[in-house]
């Protein structure tokens, strides 16, 4: 063994030690001043003995693009790392019938993953910063795909492949690691039987005057499967069961101290980023729970206004694209001026895998996601979520109130009610007000408040006004019970060519 294959053999070694001590500053720092100085004097000092000592060493300190294989005696490390959102290596080669020491590392990771040989009965998992490890050997020849399992995650690209051949073989191309459609976004589980929409969430009661006091607020996040249209179920990651989750108010001036849980049978890391909180992450890196865990933070409500807030945990809008956000309303010190009935409504985007036409049950798709080709532009969660008898009802004479968020990921709205005019709107959910105002633009992630008095009864289509999202479900419905006063509206003459598209 050369002095230079020795150096490299010993810089793969020191290297993996510092990967298993990455986040331990001092120790990194010790290591990195012994090595250098000293350690390098004791290989030139004693070559001739570390060369008896490291004579299995490979040659090259440069990590392979394939693991590769040596003789069927020996075992072999395959060591996989994961992070956001890809494994390295993607694939890895090793020899039929040899033990093989299977690591998933996760140390450059900031959540967890997981690696998913199905074909082997193996499943790894590991939080951020840690490692799970497993002993095992391949007797047959061929290709065997791995996957991280966790939702998304796959279709992310962490995906990757196993080769397992007899002899020392070549190494495999990751152009054709894992397997086209392998898991795929076309699989769609059959509908369970009895699937309904998810229950509609409510606006919570003016707060009205009173003192800055300390509220607490508990909020959950937990995955629940409804209807996103008829025949049609989803997946959603929720925060209390509903989508959007619930409305929160409290008083300019107010502490308050948020709870969050994870339920047990979340598949993922959950948080809560409130555009109403002033701090680190809007609350999100105090809050970043595992499945079964509880986090708790407090903060002071600033400013008034109504404010978007959703899960910030990676991949972010892989979260809210599934249904976690909702409204924190913080409501001035003399309130908004009093209305008759208050409404909550948040428009999201959604994407499913496969055909979102095929009947049974979806998850989401990362791909249509990032693309930003939504399959549903829908009202509180689903089509229909705000028609028959989940419609918004009032009555003529009476002033109401649309809390109006967009959760998005991607998509803005053009929020319009068919039929009427806001006389206030609170654009962005800002202090000031316009007035007859037609058409409001709400941006993913934000917000407004409209007030109007209904004068003529009748149903009126809350729509977004980028009208090609009609056909994607984007509709909702105030219906409005009364007396028709013809001074306001009267058909004269009504048409006879059919129905309205309203």
């Amino acid at each position: 063994m050369t002095q230079q294959s020795l150096a490299a053999c010993w810089n793969e070694r020191h290297q993996s030690l510092y990967e298993k001590l990455d986040g331990e500053g001092a120790v990194k720092a010790a290591m990195d001043i012994f090595y250098r100085k000293v350690l390098r004097d004791i290989r030139l000092l004693f070559f001739p003995a570390l060369s008896l000592l490291l004579a299995a060493c490979p040659a090259s300190a440069d990590p392979p693009s394939s693991t590769a294989v040596g003789t069927a005696a020996e075992p072999i490390e395959v060591r996989i790392y994961s992070s956001e959102f890809e494994y390295e290596p993607k694939t890895v080669q090793v020899e039929a019938g040899r033990p093989v020491h299977l690591v998933l590392d996760n140390s450059r990771g900031t959540i967890e993953h997981d690696l998913s040989l199905p074909e082997q009965n193996v499943y790894l998992k590991a939080e951020a910063g840690k490692m799970a490890e497993r002993r095992l050997v391949f007797n047959q020849p061929g290709q065997y795909p791995f996957k991280c399992s966790l939702p998304g995650h796959r279709e992310a690209g962490m995906i990757g492949v196993v080769a397992v051949a007899t002899g020392v073989a070549g190494a495999v191309s990751s152009a054709k690691a894992g397997p086209s459609g392998e898991g795929g976004e076309g699989i769609v589980d059959a509908l369970p039987e009895g699937l309904s929409r998810l229950p509609q969430p409510s606006a919570a009661p003016p707060v009205g005057r009173r003192d800055p006091k300390s509220v607490q607020v508990q909020l959950e996040a937990r995955p629940v499967t409804g209807l996103i249209a008829d025949g049609v179920g989803y997946k959603y990651w929720t925060y209390d069961g509903t989508v959007p989750g619930p409305m929160i108010r409290v008083r300019q001036g107010d502490t308050v101290e948020l709870t969050l849980r994870n339920a047990l049978d979340s598949q993922l890391t959950h948080s809560i980023d409130s555009h109403a909180v002033t701090g680190p992450g809007g609350g999100a890196k105090a809050t970043q729970t595992p499945p079964g865990g509880t986090s708790i933070f407090r903060f002071k409500a600033i400013k008034p206004g109504a404010y978007v807030y959703h899960c910030a945990s990676p991949m972010i809008p892989h979260h809210i694209a599934n249904g976690l956000y909702g409204l924190m309303v913080v409501e001035p010190p003399e309130g908004w001026p009093k209305v008759d009935r208050e409404f909550y409504v948040m428009q999201g985007d959604f994407y499913l895998n496969g055909d979102p036409a095929q009947k049974g049950l979806h998850e989401g798709s990362v791909t249509k996601m990032l693309t930003e080709k939504p399959d549903y532009v829908v009202f509180n969660g689903s089509v229909g979520a705000l028609a028959k008898e989940n419609a918004l009802k009032a009555r003529v004479g009476e002033t109401v109130r649309i809390f109006f968020g967009v959760g998005g990921p991607n998509v803005t709205s053009s929020f319009h009610v068919i039929g009427e005019m806001f006389d206030r709107v609170y654009p962005e959910a800002g202090s000031e007000y316009a007035t007859n105002v037609q058409t409001t633009m709400v941006p993913a992630g934000g917000a407004a408040i409209v007030d109007f008095k209904l004068e003529y009864p009748g149903t009126y289509i809350l729509v977004d006004h980028s009208l090609a999202r009609l056909q994607k479900g984007g509709a909702g419905f105030l219906e409005v019970e009364g007396t028709a006063d013809p001074a306001i509206f009267h058909a004269v003459q009504p048409g006879s060519g059919g129905s309205s598209g309203h």
